[in-house]
């Protein structure tokens, strides 16, 4: 277990902010009220295919998928030439915590929610600019 990289449960809501929880296991059980206590009732949520999503409509969400074992990223519904459908926002959300995390190789399970917490809280700090040190300082002290 070590040696393996542990299940991390990201949800991003589009220009918006970004909510990271290392999980101890990949079960629907798990991941409900970690959604439940984040999400609204009744907000359309975008997943992949993976099946631990499947049941977010008995939940209280809306739900569409893409599939990614098909070849489908994207997903123009409604024919306007905008693709509604799409899990992009956080596989690049995801592309940019590999980046950062990378230098850092070998962080041990215990420390990686503080680097994540970190992470997290720089890019929903991001839209501050330079008031970044004032919103770290504010963090720590509040």
């Amino acid at each position: 277990m070590e040696k393996e990289k542990p299940p991390v449960l990201g949800l991003i809501q589009r220009g918006g902010q970004v909510i990271l929880h290392m999980l101890p296991n990949v079960r629907q059980a798990t991941i409900k009220p970690i959604i439940t206590q984040t999400v609204a009732p009744g907000t359309l949520i975008n997943t992949d295919e993976y099946d631990i999503y499947a049941r977010l409509p008995a939940w209280g969400y809306g739900h569409k998928t893409v599939c990614h074992a098909h070849g489908e990223y994207a997903r123009d519904e409604d024919g306007d030439g905008f693709c509604e459908v799409h899990v992009n926002t956080i596989e690049g959300f995801w592309s940019l915590l590999r980046s950062w995390l990378r230098p850092h190789r070998g962080i041990s399970q215990d420390k990686l929610p503080l680097y994540l917490g970190f992470f997290q809280f720089v890019h929903n700090a991001r839209r501050r600019g330079k008031a970044l040190l004032g919103a770290l300082v504010g963090g720590l002290v509040g």
